[in-house]
């Protein structure tokens, strides 16, 4: 880890995006292009503050011709086998681990993520979801055929939607655009892809082992522009029959509102403020170790994060005084030191924003450990210190308001019946976690917390096999497993007459009782 007043680190084994990306930044029928908005974005290094890549942003036109790709593409790969399609992904799978060391680079360069992170969870987790879906591929199944109604067989066909035109969020730009893209293409869809203008790097290089993997041009789009203009020009496309969004609470509605309009299946994956809550029961080390990873994974900007950890009171005092500790042992560094556990967050407005929501808090609440950007060589990147603040009261901002940030807020609590009453009590509900040794406890959280996910005894894991997806102002809607497939095909009911007869006995109810 890069120590205050060490030389700067060599950045030359960085990732070299502005060879890669020469020809353009959106990834349109198969070939790289420039956009057309007239306007460009600079990918900013949050550690340093470098320039990494300047880049011709995507305009409405640009969005015209990747819909038209996709949806040239879709009868040909709607048509294709679940085999040929399964076939398809695993070459994907195999070409992205070819090239692991190259997304981990990429996805470290523009998010200020670890290299140890984006090698260990965001790269390798990408993998496996591809690898599920290739094997979910030749899974989609409908209702078994049967005679339900005596005189007729029925059955129910699954079938792809058409185009799918998502929006992937700045903190998992890889991980969200394969949780996007997979089970569209899976389920037979083409897709339409706007990443974030920060983060535009990997979803490219996916894009591009999309095309390496032999999977048609245009089945997969990248148009890289700004939300106001590319993105509500895609959502509101006539040519679009889904929209999928992963982001904000307040965005999702706009985008809500505008898909609304053109009557498209709508998923959305929105904030979240994930309750911790600690029974008195609790193996102490255990949840105060989860806390701050669950807290500082992705330097906080995660909606699964653990951001409000409400502890039963026997347990409160010593759970803020360790985990404050432990927090403070963090190692914040360059992404690319091997030491470093945590990085910046993804710019340095989202790190003033952070602080501005710490800095009010300061007025009614107290801050524990952190709470400030560190000196020496890490002042110039988006670096903010892990941060613990106690003593708030329920209904203040740092305890319902989404921080997106290293901020863990703790309050104490007495019964269990208010320890699960305040975990509820927030617009959000994406996941949470409950930490308890006694399994009557456990289980009446798990039933109990409103929320998409609730963890027994850990905060974080996700896999391939389950669902993703939130509750009440968390949204709609699933990410990964099987379930995801509900969002991207629909429903078809098929009916055969079996009998043969030119006049039905329900015929009657038109023609009477005529011979």
């Amino acid at each position: 880890m890069q120590k205050p007043g060490t030389a700067t680190p060599d950045r030359s084994d960085r990732f070299p995006a502005r060879d890669r990306f020469a020809q353009g930044a959106q990834h349109i029928a198969g070939r790289l292009r420039h956009g057309t908005s007239g306007r460009t974005h600079t990918v900013v290094d949050p550690a340093t503050g470098d320039e990494v890549l300047t880049y011709e942003l995507a305009g409405a036109a640009d969005v015209d011709a990747a819909v038209t790709a996709a949806r040239a593409a879709f009868p040909g790969w709607a048509g294709a086998t679940p085999g040929e399609r399964s076939d398809a992904l695993h070459r994907l799978a195999a070409v992205l681990a070819d090239r692991a060391e190259e997304f981990a680079r990429a996805e470290s360069l523009q998010c200020g993520k670890p290299l140890k992170l984006t090698r260990e969870f965001d790269v390798p987790g990408t993998i496996d979801n591809t690898a599920f879906f290739a094997g979910a591929a030749r899974h989609l199944q409908g209702q078994s055929a049967g005679e339900y109604s005596g005189d007729h067989t029925s059955y129910v066909r699954r079938e792809p939607i058409g185009v799918v035109g998502s929006i992937a969020p700045w903190n998992y730009p890889l991980q969200m655009a394969a949780w996007k893209i997979l089970p569209a293409i899976a389920a037979g869809n083409t897709v339409v892809l706007k990443p974030a203008e920060l983060t535009p790097l990997t979803s490219l290089l996916f894009a591009e082992a999309v095309t390496l993997a032999g999977i048609p041009d245009g089945v997969v789009n990248i148009v890289t522009g700004a939300g106001g203009e590319a993105g509500e020009h895609l959502v509101g496309h006539p040519d679009v029959a889904m929209t999928s969004f992963t982001g904000s609470t307040a965005v999702g509605k706009r985008v809500a509102g505008i898909a609304t309009a053109t009557v498209k299946r709508l998923h959305l994956e929105l904030g979240g403020k994930a309750p911790f809550v600690v029974f008195d029961d609790a193996d102490l080390e255990a949840a105060v170790h989860g806390a701050v990873a669950g807290a500082l994974i992705n330097t906080g900007q995660d909606c699964t994060a653990a951001t409000r950890a409400y502890v039963q009171r026997p347990l409160y005092e010593a759970f803020v005084e360790r985990t404050a500790a432990l927090m403070e042992s963090v190692r914040l560094g360059d992404p690319f030191a091997p030491g470093t556990d945590l990085g910046p967050l993804v710019s340095h407005t989202q790190r003033d924003r952070v602080a501005a929501v710490v800095d009010r808090a300061r007025a009614y609440a107290r801050v524990v450990t952190g709470g400030e950007p560190p000196e020496g060589d890490l002042k110039a990147g988006a670096y903010y210190r892990p941060t613990l603040i106690a003593d708030a009261a329920q209904d203040s901002e740092v305890v319902q308001s989404e921080i997106f940030g290293p901020v863990l807020v703790v309050l104490p609590f007495d019964t269990d019946d208010e320890g699960i009453r305040l975990a509820n009590d927030t617009p959000y509900g994406l996941a949470a976690s409950a930490w308890s040794r006694d399994v009557y406890r456990a289980n009446r959280a798990t039933r109990e917390i409103q929320a998409g996910c609730v963890w027994i005894n850990d905060h974080i894991p996700i896999i391939s096999e389950m669902p993703h997806g939130g509750h009440k102002a968390s949204g709609f809607g699933k990410d990964m497993s099987a379930y995801s497939f509900e969002e991207y095909t629909q429903l078809k009911h098929v009916m055969f007459d079996n009998t043969a007869v030119a006049r039905k006995d329900w015929h009657r109810t038109v023609f009477g009782d005529r011979p």
